[in-house]
């Protein structure tokens, strides 16, 4: 016979989702940001980031994934601030290294700098990190084919980073549902916008290391892979942890390079590729999580219409210190002197 959760257990998790909520000090504040915060100073800093985007992405799609990710793990420690740029210093210790960052598996750094430095030669310490950070994600998602969505800007760069936040607060890909969505609410995102914004893993890339125990099924759910290219995994990411751990794979095997729904075909399917994503459709505590699941996967208008406005949302989270005590860096991976 199946179990299922408990009335009581559903209520502990809901008054636990609510403190978390209330106690959230990052999505509380609503951002100062507006479409034409550049226009006078930095009028073409929109064209000058698109134009960048075009030539990293062209040369190689997986580039698209790379910023959109770097965006994410951004916004979700200290809200969207341009901490996760920051390397390592004497003073400082950044967000690169944690855990949920995979040990330094963020890609797509240098591309900030490159857009960056010709920011700089056109309008000098004008342009935050975290709004080229952000306006780049957008341009990524266009050029592979995705959705287009309007980029407030006027973000200030962080003096600081947050290295236990980003162990803590970044979604891991063997979490449970329960957990993936307190860590959204948390951000002040639904699970509506969850759900959305998992669909960029239709042009991400995993690592070994994040899928070993959902292809050898020893992950902690209850998600056995159902993928009929079960045995090609294995090839690639062996049993034993070493050094295939950075091995990697298409998340969306159908069409990794294009930003489109096929993502959620793959759940239907019982192959999503990270017990994280499965547990949208799979989990038994998925009963909103599984319909929209069907509803991006039927529909993929919905699907883009959605993620805009969660990207928006997502690009919202802000850091109030950083507004007040924040800066213009003009290098990404430090902090002014």
């Amino acid at each position: 016979m199946a179990v299922y959760p408990s009335l009581i257990s559903l209520q502990c998790f809901i008054v636990f989702i609510c403190i978390s909520i209330f106690s959230s000090t990052v999505a509380a504040s609503e951002p100062p940001l507006t479409l034409d915060y550049y226009k006078s100073t930095c009028p073409n800093v929109f064209d000058i980031v698109r134009k960048e985007m075009e030539c990293h992405v062209l040369s190689d799609p997986r580039n698209a994934a790379f910023i959109v990710r770097l965006h994410f793990h951004d916004c979700f420690v200290q809200g969207c601030d341009g901490s996760i740029l920051l390397d390592d210093t004497i003073d400082l210790r950044g967000e690169k290294r944690a855990s949920t960052n995979g040990l330094n598996s963020l890609k797509g750094f240098r591309i900030i700098d490159k857009i960056k430095n010709e920011l700089e030669s056109e309008c000098p310490g004008i342009v935050s990190c975290a709004d080229i950070l952000t306006i780049a994600a957008r341009d990524a998602v266009i050029l592979v084919d995705g959705p287009y969505w309007d980029v407030p800007v006027g973000r200030k760069d962080s003096k600081t980073a947050n290295y236990d936040l980003a162990s803590q607060n970044i979604p891991t890909a063997n979490e449970g549902l329960l957990g993936i969505i307190s860590k959204f609410l948390y951000q002040g995102l639904s699970v509506t916008d969850m759900v959305a914004l998992s669909g960029a893993h239709t042009i991400g890339m995993a690592r070994c290391e994040n899928f070993r125990a959902r292809i050898y099924g020893t992950t902690s759910g209850k998600n056995p892979l159902a993928d009929s290219n079960l045995s090609e995994l294995k090839s690639i990411c062996p049993a034993m942890s070493g050094p295939g751990d950075n091995n990697v794979t298409a998340m969306d095997n159908v069409t990794p390079d294009l930003f489109d729904n096929s993502f959620y075909h793959t759940l239907l399917t019982g192959e999503g590729l990270l017990n994280s994503d499965q547990e949208m459709y799979s989990s038994v505590y998925g009963i909103e999580t599984r319909k929209l699941v069907h509803k991006y996967a039927a529909d993929p208008v919905a699907f883009f219409n959605q993620f805009s406005d969660s990207m928006v949302k997502l690009g919202n989270i802000t850091n109030s210190d950083s507004f007040v005590d924040g800066e213009v860096r003009r290098n990404c991976r430090f902090v002014n002197t």
